[in-house]
């Protein structure tokens, strides 16, 4: 399944409608949070998760190196975590929509749907952590019908070789 999402040029196609579709869902919620009429604030938000965390059948906290994680360092710096998730949102939904860089921005829009479902939040996190999946499988493939197919071959010439050396040489300790 996974050679057939990575080499198959039916699931490319496939693979177009799902990243467009994923794409326009995170760029809608970053367009959203950076250029709404009221500036997006996480802190109220955090102020939740600190409140009321994920427990568990036994009434455990699940998550509680993330809940002091929250606390102690996302809170107290709510505006630069405000900053990522409006930008990182709408640059995730930008990359998957174009099709450019499309496997760190499946990666990156993957990473906070699991910070979102740590701290509780479910809404459609699981779905679109479902589609961010097979799409992070199929890597290049993914965005060969976007901004990738010119993109990816020209980074692959423009540092590849320059990182490959670099990397023979370093292991053979010269």
């Amino acid at each position: 399944m996974v050679n057939w999402l990575r080499t198959s040029k039916t699931a490319s196609f496939v693979l177009l409608v799902l990243r467009v579709w994923l794409g326009w869902q995170w760029l809608k919620d970053g367009f959203e949070k950076v250029f709404g009429a009221k500036p997006f604030d996480a802190s109220g938000y955090l102020k939740g998760v600190i409140a009321n965390p994920v427990k568990g059948p036994d009434h455990n906290v699940l998550y509680g190196p993330y809940n002091a994680f929250i606390q102690h360092i996302a809170l107290p710096g709510s505006g630069f975590f405000s900053f990522l998730v409006k930008w990182g949102e709408l640059l995730c939904g930008l990359g998957l929509l174009l099709g450019t860089l499309t496997t760190a921005a499946v990666f990156f829009a993957l990473l906070m749907n699991f910070m979102y479902l740590f701290a509780g939040t479910v809404s459609s996190n699981p779905l679109y952590i479902l589609v961010g999946g097979i799409i992070l499988f199929a890597g290049f493939n993914a965005g060969k019908w976007g901004g990738d197919y010119w993109l990816i071959p020209w980074i692959r010439q423009a540092f590849g070789s320059k990182i490959g050396k670099e990397t023979v040489n370093y292991n053979r300790g010269q």
